[in-house]
C-alpha cells in the first residue's frame, strides 16, 4: 500500500508524485540558493503530507509557524523554555505523535544549535513504543551540520553535528525520516548529505556547489550545468521516492505563507528632500493630548511548558475524534474491512503497534475517511480481534468472549481470543505456530511461557493426554478446545 502526494508538475504538465512511505525509508536533501524557492518547496511538501504523517519542523527563521493556523501544528518558541523543558516537550511530541514547529528565531546561532541538537537527540532516544513514523524537516541544515568549524565552539558543533548524523544515518529504524534543506552544499557536512537517497536540486551558481550536486546525483559535470538554468520554483528531482531518472519539477501552489509574506517593490515616498531631512533630524515631538495614543501590539506571551505539553497531548485526541457526518454509521464496517485486510498479511503481526496504526490511518484516508475513527489503544484491541479471526465484535456470538477479554493485557489479547474462539467453536486447539504469530513472535519458548503465564492467571487450563494431544480450556466460558496433535515443547 502506498500514499503519494503531488508536489508539482514536469515540463509536460504531468503531476510529479512523491511516495511518502518510500520517503520515510530513504530521506530527502533539498538544495537551492537564496531565492530559488527552497522554502516554498518545503512548505508544499509539508502541506500535502500533513494529513498522512506526523511532522516535526526545525525552523531557524520562524518561517513555518503559519502551519499552525491551517493544519494544527503546535509552535514551540524555543527561547521561552530551558533545557529540561525542551527535553520534556520532545518526549511528549514522540509519545503523542503531535506535529510541531520548533521556532528558533529568537535565539543566537550557538543557542539554536544546542537547542536543536537537544530536541533531535531526545526524539532519537525515545522509547521503542513511541517509534512512530515522522518527517523531520530541518531548514538551513548547513547551520546545524557545518562542514567546517565556524563562529561557534567545538563542543557545540560536535553535539549538533552528532544529532544531525544520528537523524540521517540511524533515524530510519526509529521512524524518523530526515528532510534537510540547505543553501550551500559545500557548507553541509558530507556524511549528513550522503545519507539522503532523494534529491531536489534548485538553482545554484557556484562551481563548488555544482560539483557537489553532480557528485550526489551521479551526473557528469556538463549535465549538472543545467542547474544554473533552473528558474525560481523549479527543481531537478531524483530518487526512489520521486523518480528513477532526473526530472525537472515546477513546484505547485501553497495555502500558507511566511509571517512577513513576500517582498515586492513599493512606490517610493513622494516627500521632497527637505521634508525627508526634517522628518529624520528634527527633534522628536511629544504627542499632543488631543491625538489618540498609538496602539501598541504586544507580542503574544509564550505558553508555559505545562500548557504546551497539554496541547501536545491533546493533538492525538483531535486526530481520532469521531466523525459526525452522515457516513459515521458506516465507519465501523470500514474499520472491520481494513483490519481484516491487515490481519491477512503474514508479516503484520510482527510489526510494532505504532507502525501498524500508521498503516491503518493511511488506509482509512484511502477510503475517504477524514479522520481515523479509533485511537491507538482501541486499534490494538480491534487488531488483536482481527488476528484471532473475530472480524465483527458486534456479533452476538462473540459478546461473552469479548467481555471476558477486557481482563486480558493487550500484548496477549490476540492469543487468548484465538484460543477462546476455538473453544466456542469446539475446534482443535490452535498450534504453537498459530499462537506464535498472534503473539508476534517466532520463538517457541515465548509461546510456552505465554501459555504458562495465562494459566497462572486463571485465564486458561492446559491439558495434554497420554497421546501427547493438547487441549486448552477457558474456565470462565466453561468450554474447551478439541484435542490437537500439536505437542507441547
Amino acid at each position: 500500500m502506498t500514499a503519494t502526494i503531488d508536489i508539482g508538475s514536469d515540463k509536460l504538465g504531468a503531476p510529479v508524485p512523491v511516495d511518502i512511505e518510500e520517503l520515510l525509508a530513504t530521506r530527502l536533501l533539498v538544495q537551492g540558493n537564496s531565492g530559488s524557492g527552497k522554502s516554498h518547496l518545503l512548505r508544499r511538501l509539508l502541506e500535502e503530507s500533513a494529513p498522512l504523517v506526523q511532522q516535526i519542523v526545525i525552523d531557524p527563521e520562524g518561517d513555518f509557524v503559519t502551519l499552525a493556523d491551517a493544519f494544527g501544528h503546535i509552535v514551540i518558541d524555543a527561547g521561552a523554555y530551558d533545557n529540561r523543558e525542551i527535553v520534556q516537550l520532545a518526549t511528549r511530541v514522540r509519545e503523542h505523535r503531535a506535529s510541531v514547529v520548533l521556532a528558533l528565531d529568537n535565539l543566537e546561532l550557538e543557542a539554536q544549535m544546542r537547542c536543536a541538537a537537544m530536541f533531535l537527540s531526545t526524539l532519537f532516544d525515545a522509547h521503542r513504543d513511541h517509534w512512530y513514523p515522522a518527517l523531520v524537516v530541518v531548514d538551513e541544515a548547513q547551520m546545524f551540520a557545518p562542514a567546517v568549524a565556524g563562529d561557534v565552539s567545538d563542543e557545540t558543533r560536535r553535539i549538533s553535528l552528532g544529532a544531525m548524523t544520528n537523524l540521517m544515518c540511524r533515524g530510519r529504524k526509529r521512524g524518523l525520516a530526515g528532510i534537510i534543506a540547505t543553501q550551500r552544499l559545500a557548507k553541509l557536512a558530507k556524511n549528513v548529505a550522503a545519507e539522503a537517497s532523494n534529491f531536489l536540486m534548485g538553482r545554484t551558481f557556484l562551481d563548488i556547489d555544482m560539483a557537489r550536486a553532480a557528485d550526489l546525483l551521479g551526473m557528469e559535470r556538463r549535465q549538472a550545468e543545467a542547474i544554473r538554468d533552473l528558474e525560481r520554483g523549479e527543481f531537478l528531482a531524483l530518487g526512489p521516492a520521486i523518480c528513477r531518472r532526473p526530472v525537472s519539477v515546477r513546484i505547485g501552489s501553497v495555502q500558507t505563507s511566511t509571517r512577513m509574506g513576500t517582498h515586492s517593490l513599493l512606490p517610493m515616498p513622494s516627500a521632497s528632500g527637505a521634508a525627508m531631512q526634517a522628518s529624520l533630524f528634527d527633534p522628536v515631538a511629544v504627542p499632543s493630548p488631543a491625538l489618540a495614543p498609538a496602539v501598541v501590539v504586544a507580542e503574544p506571551a509564550s505558553a508555559t511548558s505545562e500548557d504546551l505539553m497539554e496541547q501536545i497531548a491533546g493533538a492525538q485526541a483531535c486526530v481520532v475524534e469521531q466523525d459526525d457526518s452522515p457516513l459515521a454509521p458506516m465507519a465501523d464496517d470500514i474499520v472491520n474491512e481494513i483490519l481484516e485486510e491487515m490481519a491477512q498479511d503474514d508479516e503484520c503481526a510482527f510489526q510494532p503497534a505504532a507502525a501498524l496504526y500508521q498503516d491503518f490511518v493511511v488506509r482509512c484516508r484511502m477510503r475517504h475517511m477524514k479522520v481515523a475513527p479509533i485511537d491507538l489503544a482501541t486499534f490494538r484491541r480491534r487488531f488483536a480481534m482481527a488476528v484471532a479471526g473475530i472480524h465483527d465484535d458486534r456479533a452476538a456470538e462473540w459478546q461473552g468472549l469479548v467481555q471476558l477479554a477486557g481482563r486480558v493485557e493487550d500484548d496477549m489479547l490476540a492469543p487468548f481470543l484465538m484460543i477462546g474462539r476455538a473453544a466456542l467453536a469446539g475446534a482443535p486447539c490452535p498450534s504453537d505456530e498459530a499462537i506464535a504469530r498472534a503473539y508476534g513472535t517466532r520463538s517457541p519458548g515465548r509461546v510456552r511461557r505465554l501459555l504458562e503465564h495465562m494459566e497462572r492467571n486463571g485465564l486458561i487450563v492446559l491439558r495434554t493426554d497420554f497421546g501427547g494431544r493438547r487441549s486448552i480450556g477457558v474456565p470462565d466460558l466453561g468450554l474447551s478446545t478439541a484435542a490437537s496433535d500439536d505437542l507441547k515443547d
